[in-house]
């Protein structure tokens, strides 16, 4: 099988602010100018799974527009990783400190400071991001081509994830490519059916 990886179009948010599962809408005729090029090639009944993030569900709701064939369903495990605390905030006013035990501890540490009620963190670490796509990943029909509609840190843990790496401890083991906003990179996956007695 195959599995697309679509990355949302140009987010309208400002340049070096933190938005990993901050709702923030794309740019709508950016959104259209991806659709039209990606209707184009998708193979005829190719299922559509999205991020129910709006600006994966924009660029969604193009596509179905433009071809009323495909299949689509929402799963929130295609949101991007959450950042906690460090949502909406510019990079560069989040604590040195922080960022410096994410990289530390990256597999483990939870990303965005920690919440002032609980003193515990509402962001996700590494692992559980890989964890969450990798389900979404083993939930993959091996029969039928798979479009996600989603954001580079998935499309990134699905790249290690097809290559058999679902873990990872030192940051520098993170992939630093990714589809632009509004492309796609195609994964040829091989699935193992195991069939019990």
């Amino acid at each position: 099988m195959t599995l697309w990886l679509v990355r949302h179009a140009l987010p309208l948010i400002d340049k070096g602010i933190c938005y990993g599962q901050l709702d923030v809408p794309a740019d709508p005729e950016a959104t259209r100018a991806c659709a039209l090029e990606l209707h184009k090639i998708l193979p005829r009944g190719i299922t559509v799974i999205s991020s129910p993030l709006q600006r994966c569900e924009l660029l969604t709701k193009e596509l179905i527009g433009l071809r009323p064939d495909l299949r689509v369903r929402s799963d929130p495990g295609l949101q991007e990783m959450h950042f906690g605390q460090w949502e909406g905030c510019p990079w560069a006013d989040i604590d040195a400190a922080e960022l410096a035990a994410w990289t530390a501890d990256f597999a483990h540490y939870r990303a965005g400071g920690t919440g002032e009620s609980t003193g515990e963190s509402t962001g996700e670490s590494v692992s559980q991001f890989m964890a969450r796509v990798a389900t979404a990943y083993d939930a993959l029909d091996p029969a039928t081509d798979t479009l996600w509609v989603t954001h580079a840190g998935v499309i990134r843990a699905a790249t290690l994830i097809a290559q058999g790496i679902r873990h990872i401890s030192r940051a520098n083991q993170w992939p630093i490519d990714a589809p632009s906003y509004g492309q796609w990179c195609k994964l040829a996956i091989t699935m193992t059916v195991t069939v019990k007695p």
